[in-house]
């Protein structure tokens, strides 16, 4: 069917108090395995590539973009494209042409006052452009290869007078938000802080974003879904489901060399991580 966009399936989940889930893709087999998981789920569903994804396909957007958009397009769910934790001007200006509906610009890394500033800037151009625009407030960390932040850490967390101020004065369509979760955490043992997301939402009034959802536990995924999460990011899930498979594939298969027997199977794995999540969202 035909593409979505992002802004139109998170508008959906606000409406009936749900969450759409997101996954970032890397390669074909990401992308072929979210659309299949999210079929068997019979849920919509956003396809993410990150500007470390496209810095892995050597800086270019459009083959990954085009991939993922032929392919949604075949697809029997609605799929939307989104281009995940922007921090290059120059990646943003090529989201409408490559397809994409919507962006996340990331400059959370900056002080407050520099954020506000950048991200207005690109809250501004990308709405001239028909974009829907997620930016992130507080410090969700583990991104770029740097350790792990602690997210129970002083300052980490988004401050709900301070959000409410940095949507207004940036004009976002979303938030991310830090409540606890961490970028790239292999283990499911992050702890979210309830009672700070209850509060965000009862003061924000646009959808509300999870990153780092991959180390977040099935009962607390439910619990931020309830206290107002509408957008669930997940990355890491997938690689640990992609590369665990293809690792017990070649142990027991070491002969193999045709890297369609071992991506396969990888790609099942994922499928099945992917069906798995949205029902634990659903």
């Amino acid at each position: 069917m035909p593409l979505v966009t992002t802004g139109e399936l998170v508008t959906r989940a606000a409406a009936t108090h749900s969450a759409v889930a997101a996954f970032n893709i890397i390669t074909l087999e990401h992308v072929e395995a979210v659309i299949a998981g999210a079929e068997e789920a019979g849920s919509p569903v956003v396809l993410q590539a990150s500007e470390n994804a496209v810095k892995f396909r050597r800086g270019q957007v459009l083959p990954l973009a085009r991939a993922a958009a032929s392919a949604a397009e075949r697809a029997a769910v609605p799929v939307a494209l989104h281009l995940d934790h922007v921090q290059s001007d120059d990646l943003l200006r090529q989201a409408p042409a490559a397809g994409f509906s919507s962006v996340m610009y990331d400059a959370a890394r900056l002080p407050y006052a520099e954020n506000l500033a950048a991200t207005r800037a690109a809250a501004d151009w990308a709405h001239a452009q028909g974009l829907w625009i997620e930016a992130e407030l507080g410090q969700v960390g583990g991104k770029d290869g740097r350790p792990p932040l602690d997210a129970h850490a002083p300052g980490a967390r988004t401050d709900p007078a301070e959000a409410r101020a940095f949507v207004a004065d940036s004009g976002v369509d979303a938030l991310a938000v830090a409540v606890g979760s961490t970028h790239a955490m292999t283990t499911r043992t992050a702890a979210l802080d309830h009672d700070l997301l209850k509060r965000l939402s009862a003061t924000l009034d646009v959808p509300l974003v999870l990153h780092g959802s991959s180390g977040v536990p099935d009962d607390e995924l439910v619990s931020a879904v309830v206290a107002g999460i509408t957008k669930v990011n997940v990355g890491t899930a997938l690689n640990i489901a992609m590369t665990g498979a293809i690792r017990e594939f070649l142990a027991a298969h070491p002969e193999t060399v045709d890297p369609r027997k071992y991506l396969s199977v990888g790609r099942e794995a994922m499928a099945r991580t992917v069906t798995r999540i949205i029902g634990v969202l659903s």
